[in-house]
């Protein structure tokens, strides 16, 4: 059961902050959005406020449990940047990333979260499936 801790607090905390951000300012804690709006200097202290979080939970995690998690890339980067480059393309395009349809929009039952989120997770499972057998 402890190793799934980790997952179960950060699931925790990213439901935590959701809620709160929308219940106390009225915004979704959607990440594309918020750096967007940032970029703008729409709502800036929030905003950074929200993005310095992000930055800093590594550092937490680092203090609470004693180490980093053990991550393994193995793509290189030009295939690494043009996924990223996919996923800024598609936020925009699905007008919301992962955490806004996929944390608040399907807990709010909204039908087009509820299409975005579908359509991420057929499009992931599909990118995967070409890759492994690409060889990539």
């Amino acid at each position: 059961m402890s190793t799934y801790f980790a997952s179960l607090a950060g699931g925790i905390l990213i439901g935590a902050s959701a809620v709160m951000l929308l219940l106390l300012n009225g915004r979704i804690a959607g990440i594309s959005g918020i750096v967007g709006r940032l970029a703008q200097r729409v709502c800036l202290t929030t905003n950074l406020a929200f993005v310095l979080g992000l930055v800093l939970g590594p550092l937490a995690y680092l203090l609470v449990f004693g180490g980093w998690p053990t991550v393994e890339i193995t793509a290189g980067w030009p295939l690494i940047i043009l996924a990223g480059l996919l996923v800024g393309f598609g936020s925009r395009m699905g007008s919301g990333c992962t955490s806004g349809h996929g944390v608040l929009g399907l807990a709010r039952l909204s039908p087009r979260s509820m299409v975005a989120v579908a359509t991420f997770l057929t499009a992931g499972a599909v990118a995967v499936a070409v890759f492994r057998g690409v060889g990539l």
